[in-house]
């Protein structure tokens, strides 16, 4: 990506020099949010959720971190033993995963994440990050892709927002508005815009639990539980289909 794009790195790399940052989320129908994102990617584990620290009980083995920003999740495994390889399409965050310790991490999008990489017992998805699979059908694919590259015992940790879970009549509309044309409701397209830099549109895929089921059906993989924050976030385990 071209520097003027990584408004997500710039942020978190701000962050992490001392700045009080913040991140703007632009939705493609005009709908703006702002948010301290970057506190969040920078935070330490006890300052997790309850429900982000118990899915950490899961992960074991060689892990990969997709879409590991700022790298807490990567590094706090990392610091427990675990041999952890983080993943992000912004260059400026995996420059700050590094600064901060993280032996490897590499400038990779999630579709061009291959069986190059190795054998995983663990893959990822913190921090809603089940969204950059971007849409069904190619959360499908790269599902199949990472069975190839997982171990007979391997999991996936997952988490995702229930769009379904607001009464706001803007984001009622969205759904509406995405169902006309074919796509999931809580499929978003939006930007990240953070002082004069901005990424480029791309879809990020929200979905309820019963959704998530769904795309998983016939890709190797199953869910085992959910572990829930009490509102609409919440986290997948999800495990090889038939153990």
């Amino acid at each position: 990506m071209k520097h003027q794009q990584d408004a997500f790195g710039l942020e978190i790399f701000d962050h992490f020099k001392g700045e009080d940052t913040f991140e703007i989320d632009e939705r493609d129908d005009g709908y703006i949010a702002v948010s301290g994102g970057p506190r969040c990617y920078l935070a330490e584990f006890k300052d997790w959720p309850p429900y982000q620290r118990q899915a950490m009980r899961y992960a074991r083995g060689r892990a990969l971190d997709i879409g590991c920003g700022a790298g807490r999740v990567a590094l706090y495994l990392q610091r427990k033993g675990l041999d952890v390889v983080g993943a992000d399409n912004s260059p400026l965050a995996v420059k700050v995963c590094k600064q901060r310790g993280l032996k490897q991490a590499h400038v990779i999008p999630i579709a061009r994440i291959h069986p190059r990489l190795g054998e995983f017992d663990t893959f990822l998805m913190m921090g809603n990050n089940f969204g950059l699979f971007e849409g069904f059908d190619q959360a499908r694919r790269l599902l199949r892709r990472f069975h190839k590259m997982s171990a007979p015992d391997a999991r996936i940790i997952a988490e995702s927002r229930d769009p379904y879970q607001t009464r706001e009549p803007a984001h009622l509309a969205y759904h509406r508005r995405n169902r006309r044309r074919g796509r999931m409701s809580g499929q978003v397209r939006i930007r990240i815009r953070y002082k004069g830099y901005a990424t480029r549109w791309f879809d990020y895929l929200l979905v309820s639990r019963g959704e998530m089921k769904e795309i998983l059906r016939g890709t190797g993989w199953k869910v085992s539980r959910f572990l829930g924050s009490g509102g609409a976030s919440y986290i997948a385990i999800i495990t090889k289909a038939g153990r």
